[in-house]
């Protein structure tokens, strides 16, 4: 669901935005603040420091501009929603959190109900993706370089802006609401430059400040990445990535655009442990495309809802689905022993779907993780299925293929990546990435893939995927496996595909070319503009029996 399609009117706690159910505090003091405020002119030498050498008009070269509200009026707390917020971005900020996972935890604390919970959703992932943007308007509203802000007020800026320019909340109620939100999580200090700076804000309409910015700017990778808030290397990435994938670069911008469309819920129900009184319960609409797939527009917190609090029904992408079913229905040659591997399975979304399915089919899943803690979140995915089907074990992916050779019928490696092909859902990883942490990845990527296909039996299937389309993550590393190995041959992943879908149609993009060392097979690319999913990219590869 886009931003522009949500309930956003939102107005302060008191429902009218005015204050006047607000209790008068200090309505004398505040009235005589309001008279000194009288003489706004400057000291001789250009200085906004009055004799007592306090600071005025710190928002900018503008005239300072006040609240309507009057001070006994304002609010003294932050309203909860803004702070669940505030709280996930110092979350990010500071501890290196990941959005999705904790949001849901400070929506539960602070017991928002699910109108509170959707605002609290948009404005945290909202902030999140719109980033660079964000800053860029601040930039030209603050009399002092965003450097030089304490993290904590320009997180508050950030959130203040967001409502300002891309949510339909009132421009008094977004502007007091954050000033309140400054006082009451950072200091009564902080109030009166927020106030100055989202004053400037409201000067100029969002469309107006978009022109004003892109105007400066000459590179058109560079204008887009301010236009879509992307840092400008994967902006040249992701058209890199459509090209090699045989898709137009003229689809960037649909794709840029993709990414920062607030994205529907997808379900997997995962199969014989869902019920059908679970999904009605969820209200929840079946894929037309993907088998036993859901989608919701529910808000608030996910882990509460019925059937996904007891792991029957787990929130994944669609994409992300169809890579574990790829696997599962992909023919293999020979008898399958049902020695079935997930190489690298935290968080345990794809594990707990082929787990579900490996008990179906009387198979049994070993799923590994290398840390521990990631490995308990996959013991945690799995709890519903039945425990014979799966085992859980803690180790390094790339000691598997010299413990364990030509042992599995079936391996799922879904590598660490740069998660380029999921900035819709994970907003703040597209601020955390350098194109300087490619090479690790690429070469972490090779060494499981190598150890994976050394842990296939001849005949086995082993999926190779990734939720990135980066050529580097993708291709490239299946071109540099076949030049080093003559025992593998690439499959028909395309057709693979098409069979699982419930169209007979995956419509994945095909490379424009073959993999180089292949003579037949394809890979599978999805994109969020064009199939609805993250960017997820499969690569069916099997071992060649032994003559």
């Amino acid at each position: 669901m886009s931003r522009d399609s949500r309930s956003n009117d939102r107005a302060p706690r008191s429902g009218r935005g005015d204050g006047n159910d607000r209790p008068r505090r200090g309505h004398q003091q505040n009235q005589g603040n309001r008279q000194g405020h009288g003489n706004r002119q400057g000291s001789a030498n250009g200085s906004r420091r009055n004799a007592k050498g306090r600071e005025r008009n710190r928002g900018g070269r503008q005239p300072r501009q006040f609240s309507a509200a009057a001070p006994s009026q304002r609010n003294r707390s932050a309203d909860p929603a803004r702070k669940v917020a505030f709280d996930v971005l110092q979350a990010v900020a500071v501890d290196n959190a990941y959005a999705n996972l904790a949001l849901p935890h400070h929506i539960r604390r602070a017991r928002l109900d699910q109108r509170d919970a959707g605002f609290a959703t948009e404005l945290t992932y909202g902030s999140l993706r719109e980033l660079a943007s964000l800053d860029a308007v601040l930039s030209e509203c603050s009399d002092r370089p965003l450097k030089n802000i304490d993290p904590p007020v320009l997180d508050v800026l950030r959130i203040g802006t967001y409502q300002l320019l891309h949510m339909r909340v009132p421009q008094h109620a977004a502007v007091d609401e954050t000033v309140a939100l400054a006082r009451d999580c950072v200091g009564a200090g902080a109030g009166g430059f927020v106030n100055a700076v989202l004053r400037r804000v409201t000067e100029r309409s969002r469309e107006e400040w978009a022109e004003t910015l892109e105007a400066a700017i000459t590179d058109p990778m560079a204008r887009l990445a301010l236009r879509y808030s992307h840092p400008e290397w994967v902006v040249r990435a992701l058209r890199s990535s459509l090209v090699v994938h045989g898709r137009s670069a003229d689809e960037l911008e649909a794709l840029l655009e993709a990414d920062n469309v607030a994205p529907e819920v997808h379900l997997a129900a995962l199969p014989g442990i869902a019920t059908e009184q679970e999904l009605k319960r969820l209200k929840a609409t079946p894929s037309t495309w993907v088998p036993e797939a859901y989608s919701v527009n529910s808000g608030g917190d996910p882990l509460r809802w019925p059937g996904v609090a007891e792991g029957h029904i787990r929130v994944q992408d669609h994409g992300s689905q169809l890579a574990a079913r790829v696997l599962a229905e992909a023919d293999v040659a020979g008898a399958d022993a049902g020695r079935w591997l997930d190489m690298s399975a935290g968080p345990g979304g794809k594990a707990a779907l082929l787990a579900a399915i490996a008990a179906q089919r009387g198979a049994h899943l070993t799923a590994n993780e290398v840390q521990e803690h990631r490995s308990n979140l996959v013991k945690q995915a799995l709890r519903a299925v039945e425990e014979k089907a799966w085992t859980s074990v803690t180790g390094d992916g790339r000691d598997i293929g010299k413990a364990q050779p030509n042992h599995y019928d079936r391996i799922l490696l879904d590598a660490p990546c740069s998660g380029l092909g999921a900035l819709r859902r994970r907003p703040e990883s597209r601020w955390r990435k350098q194109p300087s942490d490619i090479p690790a990845l690429t070469r972490l990527q090779g060494e499981l893939l190598n150890s994976a296909l050394d842990a296939l039996r001849p005949g086995g299937v082993l999926a190779y995927v990734t939720c990135s389309p980066h050529p580097a993550e993708t291709l490239a590393i299946l071109e540099d496996a076949f030049h080093r190995r003559k025992d593998i041959e690439l499959l028909d992943t395309g057709a693979v595909l098409d069979s699982v879908t419930l169209t007979g149609e995956g419509d994945a993009t095909r490379p424009a070319d073959p993999v180089v060392g292949t003579s037949t097979g394809s890979t599978a690319q999805l994109f969020p503009h064009s199939h609805g999913t993250d960017a997820m990219f499969m690569a069916l590869i099997t071992k060649k029996e032994q003559a």
